[in-house]
């Protein structure tokens, strides 16, 4: 079974081990048919490395806690405190402020002394890369509000139209009303004769008197 180094990150393999490695790599790279007894091999080995990595890092937290605790307990710990700080800095460890003033009240020690140069290093470039990143998050356009989708276009789905699709189909004619004939002309109107224009005047009646002497 493969065994953490240290707390440094590293991993220990057996030669079985590697055998087994060695060839997952060679498949990896030139694909060929595999025997059963290498997916189990495989296999196995996969199972030790993830037991492995667990191990690694319950390692490296038991690492911690104890540096945690020689710092408390400085300066009569400097000794195993800058031993362990020295371990866990090459797992990637960052230091903290309580680290760099124990290291500062400790610098009339040379390790210490070198300890501290080191760890001021590391934490500038911490901060350096913590800054970029806001840069980077800073110059970053924010994102564009989401369409709902309601309104999108069903482009990638089968039967999907695009703007173009649109352009080239025909478009619908709407009905349209039935015309309006235009209304029948009026007959011409007879022209009125003269008799019709000027009507004879008629004659007054007689008076009375006159019909009854006649």
């Amino acid at each position: 079974m493969p065994t953490p180094y240290g707390s440094r990150g590293g991993m220990a393999f057996g030669a079985e081990e590697l055998r087994v490695l060695r060839r997952a790599l060679a498949l990896a790279l030139h694909p060929s048919p595999v025997s059963d007894a290498d997916v189990q091999d495989c296999l196995r080995l996969a199972v030790a490395v993830d037991d492995a990595v667990n191990e690694g890092a319950r390692l490296r937290a038991f690492l911690l806690a104890d540096l945690a605790r020689y710092r408390a307990a400085l300066p009569g710990t400097a000794t195993g405190y800058l031993a362990l700080l020295e371990d866990v800095l090459g797992s990637g460890y960052q230091p903290g402020a309580d680290d760099l003033a124990a290291l500062r009240a400790l610098r009339g020690n040379p390790v210490a002394a070198a300890l501290l140069a080191r760890c001021r290093t590391v934490a500038e470039q911490a901060v350096r890369a913590r800054l970029s990143g806001r840069a980077t998050q800073a110059t970053v356009p924010a994102p564009r509000p989401l369409v709902p989708a309601s309104r999108t276009r069903l482009l990638a789905l089968p039967g999907g139209r695009s703007d173009a699709d649109d352009q080239a189909a025909p478009k619908p004619k709407t009905p349209k009303s039935p015309p309006v004939k235009p209304a029948a002309p009026e007959p011409p109107r007879p022209v009125p004769t003269p008799a019709e224009v000027f009507p004879p005047k008629r004659r007054p009646a007689d008076p009375p008197h006159q019909r009854a002497a006649g």
